[in-house]
């Protein structure tokens, strides 16, 4: 095979393709090596904890090397990808012998630590973060690692040695550092955390320590003639020795699943939620839809109950605009918005993601209407960017297409209310002095407790429903 210069090869790395992001998951490669690529082509998909995202090329050449194969997942900053280019270009696109790489520690051993992170893609820029990235499980140890301190920061960002030096164990009368499951682990296990040597940042003990720890005490012998072989210490990853395939899946928890489990939690731990429910007759509202249907300015559009539900609830975020606020934490003050980025909670095949219509105060109802369905298709399609998924105020979930009467629904993270809907029904109601048969709903408004109290909440959830049971307050209260 010809060689190359190091000048003709370049690297393309894992870009941060949403604000703050530390890595990213290779869901398919769409060149392999030989392929010749050219500026602006997108080389492969790859799945965030936000979206699922294609990655173009910056440049012109022929692929050599993809250091990663499907299916793993990298940190932002490292090269995902070689290109030849210029003069290397010819040479590269000769038979190519490497082939994609089995392990991402073979590429990392190739390849110099990046320094930090820098904008590697148009469009793509990243951000100075202090976030400390997880480390990735199986990465080898570097060829030179200096000092224990050196190894602990390349375990971290996912060059660990396989068997750094072990630091001092914690001195008599400290109590060791180790986080509750970690300490869980060690007294399941007969450890005790005492003799322990940490390895993980700042002295802290991982889970890998204490199954260094069981491995490395001596067996108990069953006689005094011979020793009892010590059974190999579990994998921290591998499945229960009593686990049954046939009877039990398991399903890894990463990119949007693991954003959303990490963000409701934080959202549920964080805002004290209230919930509030009211139960309205929606049958004129029905009504409207199907005349709208037929309205010629409306061809084309999706026109459904979500959309006035939508409007209505704009309306009356408009009649009390207190409601559409964030808490500012750090300075202690809520941050009432002027603006109102009308976030709506859609299921798919990645998991919940919460896409929001920017401006959707200033938008007509035909224009409501476009962006509600222009939203939904690109959720469908996964194509929701990150940047459709920031900044969001109030969102609105419709557990009402499964068939559900109503919930109470957790707040999107950042934001101040959520309004749940539930299924329209046909239902026996008083109207007019008489029991008729009326098509019914029930609403659920959550809020953060802190930035709403009870009576802003109750006006919110009642202008809500007025304008549902009665559209014509679209024209009077708008």
């Amino acid at each position: 095979m010809t060689t190359m210069t190091d000048s003709s090869v370049r690297e393309f790395k894992m870009p941060d393709v949403g604000e703050g992001l530390t890595e990213a998951e290779i869901l398919k490669w769409y060149v392999q090596p030989g392929d010749t690529v050219t500026d602006g082509q997108v080389v492969c998909e790859v799945e965030t904890a936000k979206a699922a995202v294609e990655l173009p090329i910056p440049y012109d050449g022929v692929v050599r090397e993809l250091h990663f194969p499907e299916g793993t997942t990298v940190d932002v900053g490292t090269s995902i990808i070689a290109v030849a280019v210029g003069d290397g270009a010819a040479a590269a696109a000769e038979p190519v012998q490497e082939a994609v790489a089995d392990t991402p520690a073979t590429a990392e051993a190739e390849e110099p630590k990046p320094e930090g992170r820098q904008p590697v893609l148009v469009g793509y820029g990243v951000s100075t973060s202090s976030t400390k990235r997880r480390p990735r499980k199986g990465a080898q140890a570097p060829a030179d690692a200096q000092g224990a301190s050196a190894a602990i920061q390349a375990e971290l960002n996912g060059h660990g040695p396989a068997a750094p030096a072990a630091p001092a164990a914690p001195a008599a009368g400290d109590r060791p550092l180790a986080k509750p499951p970690v300490r869980k682990l060690a007294k399941d296990l007969g450890v005790d955390l005492a003799t322990v040597a940490p390895t993980g940042p700042d002295g802290i003990i991982t889970r890998e320590d204490v199954h260094a720890a069981v491995s490395a005490q001596p067996a108990a012998p069953e006689s005094q003639g011979a020793p009892a072989a010590v059974a190999p210490a579990p994998s921290p990853t591998a499945a229960p020795a009593s686990y049954d395939t046939t009877r039990e899946t398991r399903i890894p928890v990463k990119g949007v699943r693991k954003a959303t489990a990490a963000a409701m939690v934080g959202s549920a731990f964080t805002a004290p939620h209230v919930t509030e429910f009211v139960t309205v007759d929606v049958t004129r509202t029905m009504k409207l839809v199907e005349e709208l249907k037929q309205d010629k300015e409306y061809a084309g559009l999706r026109v459904n109950p979500l959309l006035l539900i939508a409007k209505a609830l704009l309306v009356a975020i408009k009649r009390n605009p207190d409601i559409n606020a964030s808490w500012d934490e750090a300075a202690q003050e809520i941050v009432v918005k002027h603006y109102v980025n009308l976030g709506i909670a859609a299921a798919t095949p990645r998991g919940l993601i919460v896409p929001n219509i920017k401006d959707a105060h200033a938008r007509t109802l035909p224009q409501l209407a476009g962006s509600l369905g222009e939203l939904v298709s690109t959720a469908r399609e996964g194509k929701t960017s990150p940047a459709a998924m920031q900044g969001g105020t109030v969102t609105i979930t419709n557990v009402g297409v499964f068939g559900v009467d109503t919930g109470t629904p957790i707040l999107n993270p950042g934001e101040s209310a959520i309004l749940a809907v539930g299924a329209i029904k046909l239902q026996p109601w008083i109207h007019k002095g008489k029991v008729k048969p009326r098509q019914v709903t029930t609403l659920a408004l959550s809020f953060d407790h802190r930035l709403v109290d009870g009576e802003l909440g109750s006006k919110v959830l009642a202008d809500v429903a007025a304008v549902l049971e009665q559209p014509k307050r679209l024209i009077s209260w708008a």
